[in-house]
């Protein structure tokens, strides 16, 4: 019986619907773009660090403030997913 119910309700589902979900997901790949920024960022500064051991505090804080500000794009990304879902479903 949830099956059925579930296949009814795709069925009803407008064309406008089923592109703003689409658009959500294509939002939320900004994720990957984030992650591998991330580890970018973590790679160079464990390089760094390898190559210049006294200055690892000048490092450390340069590499946070980069994972913060690249974090954000992911956040971003995943907040609009979340608003065209909700201003598309529930409208």
């Amino acid at each position: 019986i949830m099956l059925s119910n579930f296949v009814t309700t795709l069925a009803e589902i407008s064309t406008g619907v089923g592109l703003a979900c689409i658009g959500a997901g294509i939002a939320v790949l900004t994720g990957f773009g984030s992650g591998i920024g991330e580890g970018n960022i973590a790679a160079h500064a464990m390089d760094a660090l390898a190559r210049n051991p006294e200055v690892k505090k000048d490092i450390n804080s340069q590499m946070i403030l980069g994972i913060a500000l690249t974090e954000t794009t992911g956040i971003y990304g995943f907040a609009i997913a979340i608003l065209v879902l909700v201003m598309t479903l529930f409208s």
